[in-house]
């Protein structure tokens, strides 16, 4: 700009606490999430089972209606409810996950665009929980969520449950946490990694399809059940299961699970690290 015009004027408007500057990555990032129709669907389809269960719930209660329809006997809402609502939902949410995941990083490495982010007083901390905040926000909205609605239906309609039941609304959220923390950092560990987004999408199903088989395939070889400890979805059940208390057989000790999915984080946290930096030196 010559000097002599004078145009310049520098920002004068308010200034982003330094504590909330990752959800500038978040606005933006859920600008290009919702582009796509098929993701706007698919957030859409995972009200109807909540929706349903609220459904249930509702008629559950009602007497009169239950025997209009001659329906018997009323179920239970307790933690096996909820058990099996969460496996629903985190069937979604791996879903969803697979489908959002793998476009939130993996562009910016294949563009270069990462020493623009961090040339600002922008750490890659705050870059990636920016990020993460993404996935963290479209499966709560679809997990925990409504499960908490749900929760708070079934403790209106039911004298005295609320009190007997309420670690169920902990096993709910905590649970829940569990599995939305491996999904995404999974999800961008693999987005960094794999820079094209179809293979960072297939990498992620290939992580659970192909360790259920194999563990699968050690069981049935050695005779151990030691192989479930590289089934993610059986590391989680076995999690879900002790904390809403179902009383079914865990796949794998709830404590070894535990340990196992602490492990997976720390791994794509220690992956994430590697890779996301302002630049990259190679090696010839």
């Amino acid at each position: 700009m010559a000097v002599h015009k004078q145009n310049y004027r520098s920002y004068t408007g308010s200034l982003t606490a330094p504590g909330w500057r990752f959800l500038i990555v978040t606005r933006y990032a859920f600008q290009n999430v919702f582009k796509s129709k098929l993701i706007t669907a698919l957030f859409v389809m995972c009200f109807f089972f909540p929706l349903g269960c609220a459904l249930a719930i509702d008629l559950n209660a009602n007497a009169t209606l239950m025997s209009i329809l001659r329906i018997r006997q009323a179920f239970e809402v307790g933690g096996s409810f909820f058990f099996h609502y969460l496996n629903a939902q985190g069937a979604m949410a791996f879903v969803l996950t697979a489908l959002v995941g793998p476009g939130l990083i993996s562009p910016d490495l294949t563009n270069n665009a990462l020493p623009l982010y961090l040339c600002r007083p922008f750490s890659r901390a705050e870059y990636v929980l920016g990020k993460m905040a993404v996935l963290v926000t479209l499966l709560s909205a679809i997990t925990w969520v409504p499960g908490l609605v749900l929760f708070l239906i079934q403790a209106s309609l039911a004298a005295h449950w609320l009190r007997s039941n309420l670690w169920i609304a902990g096993s709910l959220i905590l649970g829940s946490a569990i599995w939305i923390a491996v999904l995404c950092l999974l999800a961008l560990a693999l987005s960094a990694w794999i820079k094209r987004k179809l293979a960072a999408g297939a990498a992620l199903l290939g992580v659970f399809f192909f360790g259920a088989g194999l563990g699968q395939a050690i069981n049935a070889v050695i005779g151990t059940r030691n192989g479930s400890l590289l089934n993610i979805s059986e590391l989680i059940g076995s999690v879900e299961i002790s904390l809403f208390r179902t009383g079914s057989r865990t796949p794998v000790p709830s404590d070894l699970a535990w340990w196992a999915l602490a492990a997976l984080c720390l791994s794509s946290i220690w992956l994430l690290e590697r890779k996301v930096r302002a630049y990259e030196v190679v090696k010839g």
